[in-house]
């Protein structure tokens, strides 16, 4: 019989019978820090959506279909985006499990061969699959007593830890800022003034480090700080407001873009999901 799976404080049974994992699927669960998210729930029906992580899509049931850039639609069981690309995502099942990485938090060139050259459907990657799927069950069953790191994440669904982005101090600086408060009105022109840099060397090394615009990168951690919302039973306006919104359209608007979905379909289907969070590393 297969040994347990063990990585510092993780541990997962190698060899659980099927109608264990049928039935950890019911479960919906979202594990979120700012370094990584990995979300099993409903998936809804949604239109073309854009997002700052790679995103690495595993079905948890019936395989999932994905379409990006406007491509043919593909079928598979797992399904890699990387940031910034339009896409779309089905399931009959209407249930997914989405790993998402934020880029700036790794050095690109280290990641899995898999990842990297992955966009769209991915076919020899089946241990990565079970091991999302395990990692969903063990957060169901074990997730609020045993937080989890980033770190033993990674360890556990790569085999090994990720290497970490190296940044220039003034730019860690910066994303620290925007990561410990989205919602703040943080410009641009402030951040450059605080790392001594002029404005267009800011931008141009903004962009070099973490491989996004300073405007694209800020609007998508604001667009992902929703999810520390979901499952708040609150006015859509309070929470646009919360998260930096003017208002309620913008919101709506921006929300759309995003995740394919507008804010009140997000929210419903999320009644049912329990969101941990825990540190960083």
């Amino acid at each position: 019989m297969p040994s347990p799976i063990n990585v510092t404080g993780l541990t997962l049974a190698a060899d659980r019978r099927p109608e264990m994992a049928l039935a950890d699927r019911a479960n919906r669960v979202m594990w979120i820090n700012d370094e990584r998210v990995l979300y099993a729930g409903l998936l809804g029906a949604m239109s073309a959506r854009t997002m700052g992580g790679w995103h690495l899509y595993v079905a948890l049931g019936a395989p999932i279909r994905i379409s990006v850039d406007g491509a043919p639609w593909q079928t598979t069981d797992l399904a890699v985006v990387p940031p910034y690309r339009p896409h779309r995502v089905d399931c009959d099942e209407r249930l997914i499990g989405d790993l998402v990485i934020e880029p700036e938090t790794v050095d690109t060139a280290t990641l899995p061969a898999f990842v990297l050259g992955g966009c769209g459907a991915v076919q020899e990657a089946s241990e990565f699959v079970h091991r999302v799927r395990e990692l969903h069950a063990w957060l169901c069953t074990r997730g609020r007593e045993s937080p989890l790191s980033s770190a033993d994440a990674d360890a556990f669904l790569f085999g090994r830890a990720l290497t970490p982005r190296r940044l220039d101090p003034r730019i860690a600086k910066v994303l620290q800022a925007i990561n410990r408060d989205p919602a703040a009105p943080l410009t641009a022109i402030d951040c450059a003034a605080q790392a001594g840099l002029s404005f267009s060397r800011f931008l141009h090394l903004f962009k070099q480090q973490t491989g996004a615009s300073f405007r694209n990168l800020r609007a998508w951690k604001r667009a992902r700080s929703l999810l520390h919302h979901v499952t708040r039973d609150a006015n859509l306006l309070n929470v646009a407001l919360d998260t930096g919104y003017p208002d309620s359209t913008h919101f709506s608007h921006t929300i759309r873009q995003v995740y394919g979905l507008r804010p009140r379909d997000i929210f419903a289907g999320s009644r049912r999901l329990t969101v941990l969070g825990v540190a960083s590393s």
